[in-house]
């Protein structure tokens, strides 16, 4: 019989649901056929507890006050787990004994390490004896009987017995041994035993290296950690939502994502399976049949990507200079020699002909200002010391990390705004670590994985190692309809037997987006932001709909006149930025809406707006969006006038003889969260109180449409009570919005057909017809689009492709390493969400020809 062993933390075996779950998965796991060591952690907050004991923090009367809370506590379990207390009566007996030793404090560590064992011993034998009560023949193991301790040189005492190594070579005779005597144990995490007999720990995480030691000496089939979420994922799902669930990973890999900050798995626990061979799953003991993570030797073949990115925080740099270690021999063993005999390991290591900059991880040494100090001490000896912390460590984990550096611009911007203080790239090709400031790291996690997102670095559709993310996982799943498109599959390839490419635009979906923003309470006027599409019969269509219209220019002007000479005056709203003198002037004369983003125009243009009623957008001081390219906030954005000169531009229009009736804030596109125009609109009132003419707040447009599956629709009904919130604080002024792409991005696709194929270097591209020329946004922006081949809509993906256009630029690209299957010369492509920014945006580059739009009324 093969041997298993399963894991599971404090939280796991501080609820009898839970272990009633621990005893369904280790009859699984027999029934199977094989062996069950089920190493368990103490209860939540039990090791916390017995620390403050043994830190000697704290008073006799206070230690027996924690010491009787512990026991209490398991006695109340025993109760729960319907037990008779008294079987805990040993267990209380020794801690009580170990608490009142007379050896006991702060620097005993022998002592201190037998006093935090206890909490594992509690916790092994309550679950023993509930077990038992289920019926399961358990044999309740000590932990310390098989796992050894190895005593290593240069070893502080606080290492030895808090934070110790074992043996890891697999060992028949133990395995033997327990198979003598009996098919299901349980035991303890976090313990072991040295040489001397006496009791030593693992240190932080010591229950997941545990059942590593048992999988690696019994030569175990698997190890199975058992925790709180389902895997590890491309960053800490508490912070990023997002975070997509790593399916597969390298022993490597794991270990440089564990190490760099990742909580759910210890470093320490993948090395002794690492030299098994034994495979690790991670798994949720919540959701047992849920997909979890498995860490084993290799993993399928995919395309470099960033598995993860992590941050450490406690981090200490040690900067250590003199102007003699240039080309002076021994200079880094002297140095080195220091830190080994304090002790102290040493993480990151950056280098300059004068410098020497080492980072100390917390979770690895015993830091503390007595510590630094005696290090110090030494250090200055050989060179000037100077410590810089708390720093936190920011780290980007991916096999192949040197082939990606050339898609990292972005992500280099973002570190670069911060304070960073050492920059360190594996050697190992496996990672790449920025050290900022602690204070500089709020929010840089969320803000890269996005970019990482973007970059299409997090992996790409079908990639084997990349799963679902985070809030997919954990929220329900709504039923997704299929888009409009494909139920009309056949009526768009007969669409594209006529001419390609061609936009294809569904009235209906128009129509439906629509009634959406229309359905929210509070919002007064509703304008069309034109550029997204201008064709003649969308502006209708939203035009019957109720929609006025907003144009950036005199062109888009006169366009809606022709167009619907119908339109009054009061629905067209002009927004322009850096337009001539004379496109004002002429929006005045139609006697439109017009909006002002520049305080010079009032005293650079006399006259123009003298008697004007006039709008002002200003610049809120941030900006937002799927690309940076989108943003129009920010001290570096073009648009609006600063917040800073809003006295300024309230007395140049009043000079100027303007009445500014209302203010405008546009601050990017594509964003999805509800809150953001909650509080442009509190911003804006708040900003209206220095303008006592204003009655309209135009919260502007941006709403976005999701890229990806794995990311959420705009909530209209949260947007909605948002908005009325506000409203019910600042109830006498109108409320204007600007949508543009959210009106009509759905509602369009371009059809395209595959002119070539080619395979060069292992890289396949498909060739279609409609290039940057066609649809620029995937150039321009990065834009992510789905793309299906509409002739071989059934077939199955047969690899990786980039799909690419016929203009002569590098950056025609439409779609990089989508899962596609094998396309031929002829066969007609969908691209989806192309109505806005689509035509609208496109060029006769290469003197190619514009591509057709059709609207459909049955669609």
């Amino acid at each position: 019989m093969s041997w298993i062993v399963l894991k599971f933390g404090g939280t796991s075996v501080s609820q009898r649901r839970r272990w009633e779950n621990i005893a369904k998965l280790i009859r699984e796991r027999h029934a199977d056929g094989a062996r069950v060591v089920t190493v368990v952690s103490a209860m939540s907050g039990v090791t916390d507890l017995l620390k403050s004991i043994a830190t000697g923090a704290m008073s006799s009367a206070q230690a027996h006050v924690v010491t009787g809370a512990i026991i209490a506590r398991h006695r109340d379990f025993a109760i729960e787990l319907g037990l008779d207390p008294q079987i805990l009566r040993e267990r209380e007996t020794a801690l009580t004994v170990i608490v009142d030793d007379p050896v006991a404090g702060a620097s005993n560590f022998a002592w201190a390490a037998e006093l935090q064992a206890q909490g594992e011993l509690l916790s092994s034998t309550l679950g023993a004896h509930f077990l038992r009560s289920l019926g399961l023949e358990v044999v309740w193991l000590d932990a310390r009987d098989c796992l050894r301790a190895v005593e290593q040189a240069h070893q502080t005492e606080w290492a030895r017995y808090c934070s110790a190594l074992c043996h890891t070579h697999p060992n028949a005779a133990l395995a033997s041994e327990l198979a003598e005597t009996g098919r299901v144990f349980l035991t303890q995490g976090f313990i072991a035993r040295l040489p001397s007999g006496a009791t030593a720990l693992l240190g932080r995480g010591g229950s997941d290296t545990s059942a590593s030691y048992f999988g690696a000496l019994l030569g175990a089939e698997r190890v199975e950690i058992w925790t709180d979420v389902p895997g590890m994922f491309s960053a800490n799902p508490k912070l990023v939502p997002d975070a997509r669930l790593l399916r597969r990973l390298d022993y490597d890999e794991a270990q440089e994502i564990a190490t760099t900050g990742a909580k759910v798995l210890h470093p320490r626990a993948i090395g002794p399976v690492r030299e098994a061979r034994v495979p690790l799953w991670i798994k949720d003991t919540e959701r047992p049949p849920m997909e979890g993570t498995i860490i084993g030797p290799e993993v399928p073949a995919s395309i470099p990507s960033v598995k993860a990115i992590s941050l450490r925080s406690g981090v200490t740099l040690v900067s250590m200079e003199s102007i003699g270690m240039w080309q002076q021999v021994g200079f880094l063993a002297d140095v080195f020699a220091i830190f080994k005999n304090h002790g102290l390991s040493v993480d990151l290591i950056g280098s300059a002909e004068t410098n020497v900059t080492v980072s100390l991880d917390p979770s690895d040494n015993l830091l503390d200002s007595q510590a630094l100090e005696l290090l110090c001490a030494d250090l200055a000896k050989v060179c000037r010391v100077k410590v810089i912390a708390p720093c936190a460590a920011v780290t980007l984990v991916g096999r192949g990390m040197r082939a990606m550096m050339y898609r990292l611009s972005e992500i280099l911007a973002e570190i670069g705004a911060r304070r960073v203080h050492l920059v360190s790239q594996s050697s190992n090709n496996l990672n790449l670590t920025f050290v900022i400031d602690e204070s500089d790291a709020d929010g840089v996690v969320q803000n890269l994985h996005a970019l990482l997102v973007r970059a299409r670095l997090t992996g790409v559709d079908g990639d084997p190692v990349f799963g679902p993310a985070w809030n997919r996982l954990t929220q329900p799943s709504a039923d997704v309809p299929a888009p409009w498109w494909a139920a009309a599959r056949a009526s768009l390839i007969a669409q594209a037997e006529d001419h390609t490419p061609v936009y294809v635009y569904a009235a209906s979906v128009i129509a439906q987006r629509a009634q959406q923003l229309k359905s929210i309470i509070g919002v007064d006027q509703h304008f069309y932001a034109i550029k997204a599409n201008p064709h003649p019969e969308i502006l209708r269509l939203l035009f019957n709909q109720g929609y006025g219209m907003e144009c950036v220019s005199a062109g888009e002007l006169e366009h809606v006149r022709a167009v619907l000479p119908e339109i009054t005056s009061d629905r067209i709203l002009f927004t322009p930025n850096f337009a001539a003198r004379g496109e004002y002037a002429l929006a005045f004369a139609m006697g439109v809406r017009v909006t002002v983003d520049n305080v010079a125009l009032f005293g650079q243009w006399p006259g123009l707006f003298v008697g004007r009623e006039i709008l002002l957008r200003f610049d809120l001081g941030r900006g937002l969006g799927h690309h940076d390219k989108v943003k129009t906030g920010g001290d570096r954005a073009k648009f609006g006038i600063a917040l800073a000169d809003a006295a300024l531009v309230r007395m140049s229009a009043q000079s100027a003889g303007a009445t500014v009736i209302g203010l405008h804030a546009h601050l990017g596109s594509g964003i999805l969260e509800a809150e953001h125009w909650k509080r442009v609109y509190a911003d804006l009132a708040s900003l209206a109180e220095q303008f006592p003419t204003v009655r309209v707040l135009d919260i502007g447009g941006g709403f976005g449409v999701p890229q990806e599956t794995e990311q959420g629709a705009l909530d209209i009904a949260a947007l909605g009570q948002a908005l009325a919130e506000v409203r019910r604080l600042y109830p006498r002024f109108e409320v204007w919005i600007e949508p543009g792409r959210f009106l009509v991005a759905e509602a369009g696709v371009l059809l395209a057909r595959v002119s070539q194929i080619k395979h060069k270097n292992g890289v396949r591209f498909i060739g279609l017809d409609a290039g940057m020329h066609s649809l620029l946004r995937p150039a321009l922006y990065d834009a992510w689009h789905e793309i299906r081949n509409l002739t071989r809509f059934e077939d199955a993906a047969d690899g990786h492709w980039q799909v690419v256009g016929p203009i002569c630029e590098s950056s025609d690209v439409l779609g990089r390493d989508r899962a596609l299957p094998a396309s031929f010369e002829g066969d007609v492509f969908l691209i989806a969400d192309a109505g806005a920014y689509g035509a609208s945006m496109a060029s006769r580059y290469n003197t190619r020809p514009l591509p057709l739009e059709v609207m459909r009324d049955d669609l």
